[in-house]
């Protein structure tokens, strides 16, 4: 059976949030009635070393990289989840941003309404 919702937590540069946070809101349905723009922001510190081949937003080819980010966690139901992770490759500066897409018991489905 497949999950009714799913968490997709997802790191981005600071001034990249604005946008990210209203294409995301725009692609889906609202999870929790009567809420929109419902997300969870936390600051973090991200790292990688792009390799050759690859475009990085940020950092250069065979370097590591260090940059603060900020981590964008948010729920989504299962029909919505397609659109939100397009809206977020359309809206997302790097090349290969870390999309986590976990799925997610609602608390309402254990208590009841």
């Amino acid at each position: 059976m497949e999950p009714a919702a799913y968490k997709i937590s997802v790191a981005i540069p600071a001034d990249h949030k604005d946008r990210l946070l209203d294409e995301i809101n725009d692609s889906m349905r609202q999870i929790y009635p009567g809420y929109d723009r419902v997300f969870s922001i936390a600051k973090t510190e991200g790292t990688w070393r792009p390799l050759e081949g690859s475009d990085p937003f940020i950092g250069r080819t065979g370097e590591i990289t260090v940059e603060e980010e900020l981590r964008i966690d948010f729920a989504v139901k299962a029909e919505d989840l397609r659109n939100v992770i397009l809206a977020i490759r359309r809206v997302h500066p790097y090349e290969e941003p870390a999309i986590d897409i976990l799925p997610m018991i609602m608390w309402k489905d254990v208590i009841g309404p």
